[in-house]
């Protein structure tokens, strides 16, 4: 061990040696050359704990691009791949996400989790900084931390320069071959009134209006870089037609809704800012003054256009009739809770369909199909909760579904439902309260658009096979596909906890420079509940304090402990007459089991290292 001083004017900080990086899947993105934590000596390191369903996750990759480039000689992003779902941990899945997300780093796939263990991670996102010496020096989890993190990498910089244990050069990224296809990782399609369709190619920023035959490529719109002008997109997802003719598009990194007209082939930004809403920003307003994020889909639905906000888990919407938008369901935590729009829970709503007087909604990250109805009441149809997943047909109270994208209204009141992760289409009908399935042999289908069935013979629906970059069209079945049934639970393993008081702890240290922001009271918020609600006696509600002791009940053995935390902190400099602020926020879902001899402190990391666990 190295107990050499800090440079002069440098904090001495909790020094824990870095575990070594382990994982079965392999590296992507380095030339076919592993790498150890040795080899990285001298080089300030990033971990980025991520997995390709997370749309936080993927709000990092994006903050991230910055501090990559402007420290690409000192600074190595490293991401390990840490699969939620069993698709996760497909090592071809994890190939096609490094190219959809133009993942620009190593990355280390980790289908068991050996790494993310080893470092005691417990959310996705999670970014652990190694100094170049090979020591843990800070770890965050959730989004916002960019500013934080750039700030100690120049004093790592600095610190490391002047004991001469920073080395400087090019990093290991090597960037793969590309591959020509007329689409690249599709997100969602849209027939138009001439009968051809449009797609969102969502890796290349564009969008393309196919033929009626779903394979020849008539135009493309967009330059294909990422961008806000008026011929850019960035990450297009969602499609929808307009009554006046033209198509929004949820242009999803760009945290905008955008139009686009066929005839005339313009693009307009219609709603948000180009920045990402933060807890505290407005909710409802002029649409282009209110800040959105990471929409994934729309749909117009009772005179208003409905956006999927994946980023924050509600439902907005925009009226174009008044140019405003408003936060209409979901409370920003994620979770499967019904009732009340303004009540219920949703997780990564990312595929929407208006069906006559219900909205249908694909929430992702539980796997479940809802509904909201015109007294703006949410239902789910399918699905439990976030954890349990997998393909099963039968009642919908026992079926279960794999991460889907997207859902399509069928005219006879039923909703086909893209599957994702199942790589199948998926059908629920609410007359029979069964679920079946219509296909299987898909890959990664994201949306589907129904055609045909006008007056002669069968419908057939086209499915967007976003990981085989193409439109596929079948025919609807009478009879549905028998697969058998498999159920699954996520790979995390639950955190064994002794019975009765469980000292829960949400650990946070301001970064270097900053200070809680305390101008307006407590600039702390700690919100608790559980699944099943039985598992705590007491405990749960919201507070402003980070610690709190809870109480498990007797009985209950297993659950999931809900966190949501969040700390606001801001430059701590007199000289500063307008000091910047940063909000820090995570929520994690922690699976707990209950057993003698179990651990009776819970610490989640927000921003800092857990000094409590010093010794354990």
């Amino acid at each position: 061990m190295n107990d050499a001083a800090p440079a002069p004017n440098t904090p001495r900080r909790a020094r824990v040696r870095a575990p070594e990086l382990i994982g079965k899947g392999g590296w992507l993105n380095t030339g076919g050359k592993a790498y150890t934590l040795a080899d990285l000596r001298g080089r300030i390191v990033i971990l980025d704990f991520w997995t390709f369903c997370c749309v936080n996750c993927l709000h990092v990759l994006d903050e991230l691009r910055e501090l990559e480039e402007r420290h690409r000689d000192t600074v190595v992003i490293i991401g390990v791949h840490s699969p939620k779902f069993v698709h996760e941990a497909e090592h071809q899945a994890v190939v096609d996400a490094v190219e959809r997300y133009e993942v620009e780093h190593p990355v280390l796939d980790d289908p068991e989790l050996a790494t993310w263990k080893q470092y005691a991670v417990r959310a996705w996102p999670t970014l652990v900084v190694i100094d170049p010496e090979g020591y843990v020096v800070a770890q965050h989890a959730g989004e916002g931390h960019a500013h934080a993190i750039e700030t100690l990498v120049a004093e790592l910089e600095a610190e490391h320069g002047a004991k001469g244990t920073l080395r400087r050069g090019d990093g290991p990224y090597v960037p793969p071959e590309p591959v020509a296809t007329d689409l690249r990782f599709p997100g969602k399609a849209l027939r138009l009134p001439g009968g051809t369709f449009l797609a969102s190619d969502t890796t290349r920023h564009q969008l393309v209006e196919l033929a009626a035959d779903g394979e020849t490529v008539l135009r493309r719109i967009g330059g294909g870089e990422r961008g806000l002008g008026p011929d850019a997109f960035s990450e297009p997802q969602g499609l929808a037609l307009l009554p006046d003719g033209k198509v929004a598009v949820a242009d999803t990194v760009n945290h905008a809704i955008r139009t686009f007209d066929p005839e005339t082939g313009e693009i307009r930004t219609v709603a948000g800012t180009g920045k990402q809403w933060w807890q505290g920003s407005a909710t409802t307003g002029p649409a282009l003054d209110v800040d959105l994020s990471s929409p994934w889909d729309v749909a117009w639905w009772q005179d208003r256009l409905w956006i999927a906000m994946a980023g924050v888990h509600q439902l907005w919407t925009y009226d174009p009739a008044t140019g405003t938008v408003e936060a209409v369901a979901g409370t920003t935590n994620e979770g499967l809770v019904d009732g009340p729009a303004a009540e219920a829970w949703f997780a990564q709503p990312s595929g929407l369909a208006a069906g006559g007087d219900r909205l249908w909604v694909a929430d992702s990250e539980t796997s479940a199909v809802r509904w909201l109805d015109t007294d703006l009441v949410v239902h789910t149809a399918v699905g439990t909760g976030l954890f349990d997943f997998g393909h099963r047909d039968g009642a919908a109270d026992q079926a279960l579904l794999q991460h889907p994208l997207g859902v399509t209204a069928l005219p006879d009141g039923s909703v086909a439902v893209s599957d994702t992760y199942n790589h199948a289409l998926r059908r629920y009908d609410p007359a029979t309260g069964q679920v079946t399935t219509l296909a299987t042999d898909l890959r990664e289908p994201s949306d589907a658009v129904l055609v045909g069935g006008e007056g002669s013979g069968d419908p057939e629906i086209v499915v967007v096979e976003s990981a085989r970059h193409r439109l596929t069209r079948l025919r609807l079945p009478e009879e549905a596909v028998r697969v058998e049934s498999v159920a699954h639970r996520t790979q995390r393993a639950a955190t064994e906890v002794g019975p009765g008081k469980l000292r829960l702890d949400v650990v946070f240290q301001a970064p270097a420079g900053q200070k809680l922001d305390l101008r307006y009271g407590p600039s702390t918020r700690l919100l608790v509940s559980s699944t099943p609600p039985e598992l705590l006696a007491s405990g749960d509600g919201a507070d402003t304090d980070l610690g709190r002791d809870l109480v498990l009940a007797d009985g209950v053995t297993e659950g999931v402990l809900h966190v949501s935390a969040m700390a606001a902190s801001c430059d701590d400099d007199p000289a500063i007459e307008y000091p910047a602020c940063h909000v820090h926020q995570q929520d994690w879902g922690v699976p707990v089991r209950v057993v003698e001899g179990g651990t009776g402190r819970l610490a989640l990391v927000l921003a800092g290292m857990d000094e409590g666990a010093a010794g354990q």
